[in-house]
């Protein structure tokens, strides 16, 4: 919080490294070394924006490599399938297999594999704004924004002036690889309306023995079950640092059409134009057709 008297910056705050945009504290020598990692067979990549389902497909995850079992009492996720800018190539390679890791960067700044697996995890973007507005507020160590607003952060975000760089740019990096065989998509939107169709899509991707082991009605009702929104809002701090007292919890809302409460008309406008004008109108655009037009009558 900003001492009385001080002014709140009305940006948040960020390391900046090469001109790629990080939370102030991330270390630059880890995120250089991510850059060099080699993917090796049977690695399996969480790809995301922030804010757009990381955690809760991580758990989806390890949930199908772990056959339902939930992380061990006092584990974090973390520690089980880290953040590959954070921890570096070395530590990367150090991991037990399967290697589970999480990524951030677009994908041409991420180390990409033939023989690697990528989930790309796509959320639309007036959802994903709110959502990451509520991070970087609540992170006050990282981004020094607890008394930034909602306006504030938005025009960060529609000029890409956030860490991990521009929303558009990452989306339409990775949804260019859709179809791939070691290539993933999967929407926030299509995990929430269905739970059980996205882990099944999920462990077929991994393999022929996770679908098979998924089928199996006790592990299905087990990764369903702690992987819900309900079970994964009881354990805050198995997937996130503290927040200061009075912010938004880390797993906050899970919902789709948040945007509607916090975006003006205009707001809801100008970011419909930055997606249509970011992807040609095609492609990613047609993703989520009824939130776009739902934006351009906000």
């Amino acid at each position: 919080m900003s001492s009385a008297g001080h002014k709140p910056h009305r940006k948040p705050r960020y390391t900046v490294h090469g001109g790629f945009r990080m939370p102030m504290g991330f270390p630059p020598e880890g995120f250089e070394s991510a850059l060099t990692y080699v993917p090796e067979p049977g690695d399996v990549f969480v790809s995301t924006y922030p804010k757009c389902g990381t955690t809760w497909m991580q758990y989806i995850v390890y949930l199908i490599v772990h056959r339902g079992e939930p992380l061990p009492d006092g584990a974090t996720l973390v520690d089980a399938f880290p953040h590959l800018e954070e921890i570096g190539a070395e530590a990367a390679r150090a991991l037990p297999r399967p290697r589970l890791l999480k990524t951030h960067l677009p994908l041409p700044m991420a180390p990409f594999g033939r023989d690697a697996r990528y989930v790309f995890v796509a959320r639309n973007p007036f959802d994903c704004a709110v959502s990451f507005y509520y991070h970087t507020q609540g992170f006050v160590k990282h981004y020094d924004f607890a008394e930034g607003t909602f306006d504030d952060f938005f025009e960060c975000f529609i000029a890409g002036e956030v860490d991990f760089g521009d929303y558009f740019e990452h989306l339409v990096s990775w949804y260019a690889r859709r179809g791939e065989p070691n290539v993933l998509v999967v929407t926030y939107e299509d995990m929430r309306a269905d739970p059980g169709r996205a882990l099944d899509g999920v462990a077929r991707f991994r393999g022929p023995e996770h679908a098979e082991a998924v089928a199996d009605l006790g592990l299905r009702s087990r990764i369903l079950e702690h992987s819900s929104f309900a079970a994964m809002s009881r354990a805050q701090g198995r997937w996130s640092s503290a927040r200061p007292a009075g912010s938004a919890p880390f797993v906050r809302k899970g919902v789709v059409g948040d945007w509607r409460a916090h975006f003006s008309s205009e707001q809801a406008r100008r970011l419909a134009e930055r997606f249509r004008a970011a992807t040609g109108g095609a492609g990613a655009y047609a993703l989520w057709p009824d939130i776009v037009a739902a934006a351009l009558e906000h």
